[in-house]
C-alpha cells in the first residue's frame, strides 16, 4: 500500500503544468500586485513560455511584471514586450 502511495506521489510531481494553469497564476500575480497593477497587461502562454504585452508607467513596473511571471511554477521563459509609456 505504501509503495503505491509513494509511486503516485512521484508521478504527480513529474506532471507538467498546463499553459492554462500558468496563465491563471501569472494573471492573478500581476493583477494582485500593487506596483504593477497588471489588469491591463496581456498574457500569452505557449509551451511554458510567457509573453507579456501592454503598457505601464515606468521601467520598475515592467521589470516587476517579468519577475512575477518568472516566479510561477512551470514558466520556462518570459518574453517581456511591455512598453513604458510616460504620461506628460
Amino acid at each position: 500500500m505504501a509503495l503505491i502511495l509513494l509511486a503516485s506521489v512521484c508521478l504527480a510531481a513529474d506532471k507538467p503544468i498546463s499553459d492554462d494553469a500558468i496563465y491563471d497564476k501569472v494573471r492573478i500575480g500581476l493583477a494582485s500586485d500593487i506596483d504593477v497593477k497588471g489588469g491591463n497587461l496581456k498574457v500569452d502562454v505557449k509551451d511554458g513560455v510567457v509573453t507579456l504585452a501592454g503598457a505601464v508607467e515606468n521601467q520598475g513596473q515592467k521589470d516587476k511584471a517579468s519577475h512575477i511571471a518568472k516566479k510561477v511554477k512551470g514558466v520556462k521563459k518570459v518574453v517581456n514586450n511591455i512598453e513604458v509609456k510616460i504620461h506628460g
